[in-house]
């Protein structure tokens, strides 16, 4: 149990801290995750993006909108869909993200203070690691049906969490 409150803690200040230092920017984590997603891909469309900012389609219509007015992204219909719309970066935005990886850089030097550099790399690496069993159960979870419960995960050959 204290992991689990430990993560959550963790990630709540580190959160905080970065959209302080955001809204010193005159920007929303929101704004922030757009740009940032958009940059890894552009082309998503409105639905995709928004599974993967973890914002409603309605909320998001209205990030869109602003960033849009203010040059940062353009909406393109989608040649195979005409209901989708698909999202790009405008040059306008270049300089928001390389602000926003500036914020990224000192949230995370922040976080990190006082620890070596192998340490850092070795939480990296666990973290990376918890993320990849929890994903690899959660997916094979969803196989299992909902009524084989704990019996269902025993029968699966996992064992449950001892921590």
């Amino acid at each position: 149990m204290r992991l689990g409150m430990l993560l959550k803690s963790v990630t709540r200040l580190y959160i905080q801290r970065f959209e302080q230092r955001a809204r010193a920017l005159g920007l929303t984590l929101p704004q922030c995750r757009v740009l940032v997603y958009l940059a890894r891909e552009e082309g998503q469309t409105q639905a995709q993006l928004s599974e993967l900012i973890e914002v409603d389609p309605m909320t998001l219509v209205r990030i869109l909108d602003r960033m849009e007015a203010d040059g940062w992204v353009e909406r393109r219909a989608d040649p195979q869909d005409r209901r989708a719309r698909r999202l790009f970066l405008m040059p306008k935005a270049r300089p928001v993200l390389d602000r926003i990886e500036v914020l990224v850089d000192q949230t995370r030097d922040e976080a990190l203070e006082g620890m070596p550099r192998a340490q850092s790399a070795l939480l990296l690496k666990l973290l990376e690691r918890m993320q990849s069993n929890l994903s690899r159960e959660v997916s094979t979870a969803a196989t299992v049906p909902a009524a084989a419960g704990t019996a269902g995960a025993a029968a699966a050959g996992r064992r449950e969490p001892s921590r």
